[in-house]
């Protein structure tokens, strides 16, 4: 995970990965044909881990609670864990920016899916509730939604990502204003139908 995290699939170094770890680089392939294996093996299990951390929270809004307060609230949820759990948030770095595109689709599909899951039913949930329209295009807002919350896992603790907001750095209330501002633009009654 650090190696991969510092450096991404393409920067990574099985020889580094071994001599760390204290055995040959040949028994790394004990358990993985090669290096992309073992790189989606790590990928992977990182997000079931994130995601394991987060199913606590994917119940859904609570009584009198709005959908764009509970999902503010979440999304400071899955922030605060980035920013305690480094490892992790080097991964969905190394997943999210990786340079090479054969690469980057294989590991970000299993990820994206890990996403829906989990986000799919809150979105109905909330045009069940009437917090969005029963047209909302939740699957375009799904789309989006996959898109901002790896941003957001990672803007406020990488320089240059967000030149506009400047995420970077912000902490509590600070953070908390500029991925509400995000959120309000795709998270907004007014906004979600399907257009015609």
């Amino acid at each position: 995970m650090i190696e991969f995290g510092r450096r991404g699939y393409s920067g990574a170094s099985l020889n580094v990965i071994a001599r760390e770890a204290g055995v040959a680089k040949g028994s790394l392939f004990q358990y993985f044909d090669d290096k992309f294996e073992f790189f989606a093996y790590v990928a992977e299990q990182t997000s079931l881990t994130i995601y394991a951390a987060m199913v606590p929270l994917l119940s859904g809004p609570a009584e009198g609670e709005s959908f764009a307060d509970y999902f503010a609230d979440l999304v400071d949820a899955w922030i605060d864990y980035m920013a305690t759990h480094p490892l992790e948030r080097g991964v969905t770095a190394a997943t999210t920016m990786e340079l090479d595109a054969e690469i980057r689709q294989a590991v970000r599909e299993p990820v994206h899916r890990l996403y829906a899951q989990a986000l799919r039913p809150l979105l109905a949930q909330a045009i069940v509730r009437g917090d969005m329209p029963s047209d909302a295009d939740t699957e375009a807002m799904l789309s989006m939604l996959v898109l901002l919350l790896p941003h957001l896992a990672l803007a406020p603790f990488e320089p240059g990502l967000d030149s506009a907001l400047v995420l970077y750095g912000t902490s509590g209330p600070d953070r908390g204003a500029g991925s509400r501002r995000l959120l309000a633009t795709l998270i907004s009654p007014a906004d979600a139908r399907v257009l015609p």
